[in-house]
């Protein structure tokens, strides 16, 4: 690997004697890791070797073809590199206690803090997950419908637009668009787009992004900031400026020593770094910081109505859910949302200030009198299994139907019915008697050939598992 000329010298003056395993570890393949989705897959059944910091998650021995796997796409498990995982870790820690939440995970995209913190939040307390980029968001409430938890929201804004809710969130995460560095030995065009001036930019965007949302923080609240880079600059010189600019106090993790995570202390603040030589993952940093003082939080002032659906449709509706009693329903350009307990005080607010691209769970489209079940139902840990016949279907026609090509089964009832595999659903199909119409999301369709189904071995990483 011919790193680049400027990063390996400054690289060197970080490290020491360290720098000659650092650069071997970049000529290495990197490793590969998953997170198990408990409330769909039983991580004690899947035997492999544990991520450290995060119990749920597993090192794969190589990278298989994630897009064959059925139960890849039908949120068994995310696929997320080890290190960032050490957020998740860190959200234990500060909030062992079951009190209510109210997060924001800035810069969402593609969703692997996300999905990981919606899994161990508990269900009094909700997600905002934002992404700027417009295709970025799609990709990243795919995959949060996919994980499963209604109590979500993902949002299209740029970090400015959160100081119209001052003092609203207990928990921000920042992971802020950095100069790639730990990404050097997975993704060659971070290192070819490196330069020192790009990483300079990137330092003066990461404070910028800091300073917009640091408004919506609530005293005592927590932020956790971290970077896929080693830089200095974008690092704990970042977070010693905020402790400088706002009334902030870095929070130090306990953390065990043979766990090989490298700890900065840096002028007042402690933070830590992940190194390839010391750690199985990605080059990572991530920091704690807790907001004093004592401003004025954000009551819910909105007077925002939303229209309920029809009481046939309602119950029609609630029978798809299990505990429907925690959700309100609402009607919406021709669609019914079940909004879950936590969300309902802020949904109104939220959806006057922001520019909300998802939220709970998108149940149904109305077609006059009748009601077309959505994907996100499916997926949805409250779904009522019960209310639909399930079918089951092999590997291979679980990757038809993920493809949007017609599958049908004659076992089938007329009507709406769930595919699965094994006990996972996959989504709707509509029975029509001699065909069935595929309701898989267009958007989501798998775009690659399969292999002929004579010679098609199945991908799928958790075999056997009790769903």
């Amino acid at each position: 690997m011919q790193l680049p000329q400027a990063f390996k010298i400054r690289m060197q003056k970080q490290l020491g004697e360290s720098f000659d395993r650092f650069q071997t570890a970049l000529e290495k393949i990197p490793p590969v890791s998953i997170r198990i989705n408990p409330k769909k897959v039983d991580p004690i059944l899947f035997e492999r070797k544990q991520v450290a910091w995060e119990p749920l998650a597993f090192y794969l021995k190589e990278r298989p073809i994630f897009t064959l796997d059925p139960q890849f796409h039908a949120g068994a498990y995310y696929v997320q590199e080890a290190s960032s995982m050490f957020v998740g870790y860190i959200f234990k820690q500060l909030f062992a206690n079951n009190s209510p939440l109210k997060i924001l995970d800035l810069c969402g995209a593609p969703g692997g803090k996300s999905t990981h913190i919606a899994s161990l939040m508990n269900d009094t307390s909700f997600l905002l997950s934002n992404e700027v980029i417009k295709t970025r968001t799609a990709v990243l409430a795919e995959n949060l419908i996919k994980l499963g938890n209604p109590n979500v929201v993902v949002t299209q804004n740029d970090p400015i637009d959160f100081q119209k809710l001052p003092g609203f969130f207990d928990l921000i995460i920042v992971d802020a668009p950095c100069s790639g560095e730990g990404l050097f030995r997975r993704d060659e065009s971070a290192m070819d787009e490196w330069t020192v001036d790009n990483a300079a930019i990137c330092s003066q965007r990461q404070q910028r992004i800091l300073a917009d949302v640091w408004s919506a923080l609530a005293p005592g609240g927590n932020l956790i900031y971290s970077t896929c880079t080693y830089n200095p600059d974008e690092n704990e010189k970042n977070i010693d400026w905020i402790t400088e600019q706002f009334d902030a106090e870095s929070i130090p993790i306990s953390i065990p020593e043979d766990w090989g995570i490298s700890k900065i202390n840096y002028r007042n603040i402690e933070a830590y770094q992940f190194f390839p030589d010391k750690i199985e993952g990605e080059g990572f940093f991530v920091s704690v910081l807790q907001k004093k003082g004592s401003e004025m939080q954000l009551k819910n002032k909105s007077n925002k109505k939303f229209n309920s659906p029809k009481k046939i449709l309602e119950e029609g509706c609630s029978n798809w859910l299990i505990q429907p009693e925690y959700f309100k329903f609402i009607e919406l350009n021709q669609t019914i949302r079940a909004i879950p307990d936590p969300l309902q005080p802020w949904i109104g607010l939220l959806s006057e200030r922001l520019r909300i691209v998802h939220s709970g769970v998108l149940l149904a489209d109305i077609k006059g009198n009748k009601l077309i079940p959505q994907h996100d139902l499916s997926m949805s840990w409250f779904l009522n299994r019960s209310n639909f016949p399930l079918i089951l279907i092999d590997n291979y026609d679980a990757l038809l139907y993920l493809k949007k090509e017609n599958v049908h089964s004659s076992k089938g009832a007329r009507g709406f019915n769930i595919l699965m595999l094994d006990k996972l659903p996959l989504g709707f199909v509509n029975n029509l008697g001699n065909r069935s119409n595929n309701n898989y999301p267009v958007n989501w369709r798998i775009r690659m050939n399969l292999p002929v189904k004579e010679t098609f071995v199945p991908q799928t990483i958790l075999r056997n598992q009790e769903i």
